[in-house]
């Protein structure tokens, strides 16, 4: 997926991408999102291979958005709210390297921003722990299979979406209700 003109992308990690996914989907500005995997060493890796645990990827979205009506820093505000950055490979009961939270800056400028959130959030004191969030270079993003593709808009009743995704997107809907996208 690649950004067209006028767009800019941003690839972001923070447990589970269906999490991800399903927010950034109702963020007012967000072209597109894509699930998949970045970060590790592996080519074209599979769901299973990261669930492994040997590939370095973590589960990843890559978003889209138009700069004119989302400012990066405002995306990444969302992201540090929908996560827990202060937990090492670890959302919740989802344990392993590819949940950990993690940001590839695809700019110099996106570094910067990313940087500069950071450490807004630390000094908010929005967590009890210090921010654990990767900070690192784009690295190849390889899409994952199309059955992880809008999986909580397909699946709102399987376990884990009401028990993880649900609670993580009605939080998002309640905080930044001014920023959801309209309905067509």
């Amino acid at each position: 997926m690649i950004a067209q003109a006028g767009h800019e992308a941003a690839t972001l990690g923070g447990g589970c991408f269906w999490c991800l996914e399903a927010v950034f989907k109702e963020l007012r500005g967000v072209v597109s999102v894509m699930s998949g995997y970045a970060g590790g060493h592996v080519e074209n890796p599979t769901y299973e291979q990261v669930c492994g645990k040997r590939t370095g990827h973590a589960e990843v979205v890559r978003v889209v958005f138009d700069p004119a009506e989302l400012a990066y820093a405002d995306l990444l505000r969302v992201f540090f709210t929908i996560h827990d950055p202060t937990t090492r490979d670890r959302q919740g009961a989802d344990v392993g390297p590819q949940y950990r939270s993690i940001i590839l800056a695809h700019s110099p400028e996106q570094e910067a921003t990313a940087r500069a959130v950071m450490a807004e959030v630390a000094e908010a004191g929005l967590y009890d722990g210090p921010l654990v969030t990767e900070l690192v270079p784009e690295a190849p993003f390889w899409p994952a299979e199309p059955e992880h593709h809008d999986y909580f808009a397909r699946n709102p009743w399987s376990g884990y979406c009401r028990a993880v995704v649900a609670p993580k997107v009605a939080k998002f809907r309640k905080l930044f209700a001014d920023r959801l996208k309209r309905a067509a």
